[in-house]
């Protein structure tokens, strides 16, 4: 998918259990298969493919494929994946602004 609509991956990405921690995982230099389900508790084998498939078809990660034996795969954002999770950033930011609000 060249142009994802943003309102799109919102509902059928993020929306989704794992995603953000996922997305987290990969900025931070985690980008193989292994070390991204050990690092997102709960995350088993078929969910994390499930959900790398999704976040590559949205054109928020990249996937790279290297022909070694045995097979090598690794993940990494896209400039989209990137502005994205700055995005998060903001609404997380947005969050604690309601709190400390809610707090006074």
């Amino acid at each position: 998918m060249s142009d994802p609509e943003v309102t799109e991956v919102f509902e059928k990405c993020l929306g989704c259990r794992y995603m953000v921690a996922l997305l987290r995982h990969i900025e931070v230099g985690v980008k193989r298969p292994g070390q991204l389900q050990r690092a997102v508790e709960g995350m088993t084998a078929k969910v994390l493919a499930e959900r790398l498939k999704r976040l590559v078809e949205f054109g928020v990660v990249e996937k790279t494929s290297y022909p070694e034996i045995p097979p090598r795969v690794e993940y990494d954002l896209t400039s989209f994946g990137r502005r994205l999770l700055e995005i998060i950033d903001e609404v997380d930011a947005l969050q604690k602004q309601a709190r400390l609000r809610d707090t006074r």
